[in-house]
């Protein structure tokens, strides 16, 4: 069972990272001019949609989710809203912090919105897709021991490596190398992403590795 299961998040994973691959790699055959440094919103965007087609899809087809009692139709539409509420929220949450953190409040309002989107895409989208629209599930989760399966455990990784990878990614701009990847908010978009893939890698090896000592049951 822990084999069968692992498998299946290492497919996934790697189904994941290839939307990511293919979302800078398709735009630059289509789109004239295309780079992730000249065009950086146009990949930011591209990789943010690839990201949450694919959670979205492979997540239903996986049955990740916690089933639920409730099957009407007002139930499912009150549970998409909620859902497209939190992401909204979500959006202004990374935006609130990132701007705190130091990023210009006005004259890169786009940008910064833009790597909110982005932050989104990887980490709350995924909460969304494994939990659902469950503010308390989320605490449980990424409380101490609080992964209840593996897929608790691999949303706890790949949502702490994309923040890592995203806060890391602000050190070289104060930097006055004068690269062009140094440009806001490239530097942390280029982080967040590898944080991402660094996730989806590292979370299947490490319950791998590790999971004699995981003591959960598996759903």
């Amino acid at each position: 069972m822990w084999d069968q299961e692992i498998r299946q998040m290492a497919s996934s994973h790697a189904i994941m990272a290839s939307g990511v691959f293919m979302a800078t790699v398709v735009p630059a055959v289509l789109v004239p001019g295309f780079s992730v440094y000249g065009t950086h919103l146009l990949w930011l965007y591209s990789v943010a949609g690839a990201v949450a087609v694919v959670n979205i899809t492979l997540f239903w087809l996986l049955g990740v989710s916690s089933p639920t009692k409730k099957h009407t139709i007002t139930y499912k539409v009150s549970r998409l809203v909620r859902s497209c509420l939190y992401l909204l929220l979500s959006c202004l949450f990374f935006h609130t912090v990132v701007i705190l953190y130091g990023a210009p409040l006005l004259e890169t309002a786009l940008e910064t919105f833009s790597l909110a989107v982005l932050l989104t895409s990887l980490t709350t989208l995924r909460c969304v897709c494994v939990l659902g629209p469950n503010v308390q599930a989320w605490i449980r989760v990424f409380s101490r021991h609080g992964a209840m399966s593996v897929w608790d455990t691999s949303l706890q990784m790949v949502v702490g490596c994309s923040v890592v990878g995203a806060w890391l990614g602000a050190f070289p701009i104060p930097l006055d190398w004068d690269r062009p990847w140094q440009v806001w908010p490239v530097s942390c978009s280029l982080g967040a992403v590898i944080g991402y893939l660094t996730g989806l890698v590292a979370a299947p090896a490490w319950i791998h590795w590790h999971r004699k000592h995981l003591t959960y049951k598996i759903k």
